[in-house]
């Protein structure tokens, strides 16, 4: 693809228009034409609309959204929730926020229609707890669009209801999960739940359930006002559409930006990020959040940010919570703050990762702080063996995918510091 043309924007489109996170605002853009054009439609139509747009989700897993919405079961006699998850807690990220603070009502606007499109009538805003201004913007938005008649009885004459929820976690990674979020919601511990059943057969309260990201949702006004065919000319074949990357760490203009899908890497650092900060050498690139293997520079510069390019690297797009490290940084140094994170914010409930996490971290700690023994990388290499797949969800495998990636690619780092059995470090 020829990118000397100028990137399409879907999410960050009117983001630079004068009071666009005002209701008046948005409105002015064309705000809510596309729930007008949705609630004119079955919400069936809808979800198919949405299927042909190819939007993937973008809180990680990339799953496509319309499908997940034609899960909930057909006929229930149980109230179907929809669930927004706005627990953005991967190091790294940071585009959620800044659509709850810029854009609101574009998120609400794809909240409606999403809720709209399974059959909702109860939908709840899950927000991380430590976001003051995206809550109290959203909260307000809530409320005018109460006040307009945009949430609550007979949305604009449809006869469908919907009420909305705005729920503030209390600042656990975990909740970010989908299953996590829902058992905070109800009330218990913010702990992962075993699938099957998905929520979408049995979620919040039992009821059938669907979880977007904010991200997601919020792609969904404009593929309502232009079409799924225009959504899905964005992007590659398989990876459809634009994603937002939360650019941090050693480059000259850090932020969030959205680029088309397969848009590459090295453009994004280079055009969008303005080079590497002091003109350091660049030295690897997580691209997805903390949680994602690291790519080498070599690597990571010749690869398309979509899916599958990503993949084919060696990582993962996940939320697109993209850090930068330069040639100055030291990797065990790096790794051992990951460590020292998902230990923090493991639950407790599954064993390896209760155990695995803080035991890795105590010996990263050692190998980064000079205090290494001999044997403590063939250590970490079984504790990210033990970790990797064998707990209800993924938060062990987030810190077996980094200590893996870290030393396929950096272990001469990891092993200057490390002694032999002489007594000596090995890079000495």
């Amino acid at each position: 693809m020829d990118w000397s043309e100028a990137v399409t924007r879907v999410l960050f489109e009117h983001r630079d228009e004068k009071d666009v996170h005002t209701f008046e605002g948005w409105k002015a853009v064309g705000g809510f034409s596309a729930l007008e054009k949705a609630l004119k439609m079955k919400p069936e139509e809808v979800v198919e609309e949405v299927k042909a747009a190819g939007l993937r989700g973008r809180g990680g897993a990339g799953f496509p959204t319309g499908v997940k919405w034609g899960f909930i079961p057909k006929n229930t006699d149980k109230p179907i929730y929809l669930c927004v998850n706005a627990d953005e807690s991967e190091p790294g990220t940071c585009k959620d926020r800044v659509l709850m603070e810029d854009l609101p009502f574009m998120c609400l606007e794809g909240a409606i229609i999403a809720a709209y499109a399974i059959k909702a009538s109860m939908a709840f805003w899950y927000i991380r707890g430590e976001f003051d201004l995206p809550e109290r913007r959203m909260r307000a938005a809530i409320e005018t669009l109460r006040e307009k008649g945009l949430i609550g009885k007979n949305i604009l004459g449809s006869g469908w209801d919907l009420d909305f929820v705005i729920h503030r976690g209390a600042g656990a990674y975990i909740c970010g999960e989908e299953t996590g979020l829902i058992s905070s919601l109800e009330g218990d511990k913010g702990q992962p739940k075993i699938k099957p059943p998905f929520p979408a057969i049995k979620g919040a309260f039992g009821c059938p359930t669907i979880v977007n990201n904010v991200e997601s949702l919020a792609a969904v006004p404009w593929i309502m006002r232009n079409g799924a065919s225009a959504y899905a000319k964005l992007g590659t074949e398989k990876s459809n559409g634009t994603k937002l990357f939360s650019v941090s760490g050693q480059v000259n203009r850090p932020g969030v930006y959205e680029v088309e899908m397969g848009y590459p890497l090295r453009d994004l650092l280079e055009n969008e990020c303005g080079g590497m900060k002091r003109g350091r050498a660049l030295k690897a690139v997580i691209p997805g959040g903390s949680s994602m293997p690291v790519l080498p520079a070599e690597v990571a510069l010749q690869t398309n940010l979509d899916y599958e390019s990503v993949q084919a690297a060696g990582s993962m797009l996940g939320s697109g919570g993209m850090i930068v490290i330069d040639d100055s940084q030291s990797m065990p140094e790096l790794l051992k703050i990951l460590g020292r994170f998902y230990s923090h914010e493991s639950c407790g409930q599954c064993t390896p990762c209760r155990e695995g996490t803080p035991w890795g971290s105590r010996v990263l700690d050692r190998v980064a702080d000079g205090a290494a023994r001999p044997d403590d990388l063939e250590t970490l290499e079984r504790i990210a063996r033990f970790l990797s797949g064998t707990t209800i969800c993924l938060l062990a495998d987030s810190l077996a995918m980094p200590i893996r990636s870290f030393f396929q690619h950096f272990r001469e780092e990891f092993e200057a510091l490390v002694p032999t059995e002489a007594g000596e470090k090995s890079g000495g």
